[in-house]
């Protein structure tokens, strides 16, 4: 299963920058809609688009490999 390392890379960027950075902000940033976002932080094995891993990929100035990992599947669930 892919997670998804969004909620950890908010903290750090809100770390960084010393201030909130909300779903709302990215969504504007990004254009990817804001129900997405939410998706990709929250839903465990969310599916998503290359070209809403790019756009994350080019706000967060992170490669690929810090914004998703894989984890192995405990069996459990859809495939």
């Amino acid at each position: 299963m892919i997670r998804f390392r969004l909620k950890e890379l908010i903290a750090e960027k809100e770390f960084q920058e010393g201030r909130r950075v909300t779903l709302e902000e990215i969504s504007r940033a990004t254009d990817i809609h804001r129900t997405t976002l939410s998706k990709v932080s929250n839903q465990k094995g969310y599916n998503t688009t290359t070209d809403v891993l790019d756009k994350l990929c080019d706000y967060f100035q992170v490669n690929l490999g810090q914004l998703a990992e894989h984890i192995k599947d405990d069996g459990q669930g859809d495939a």
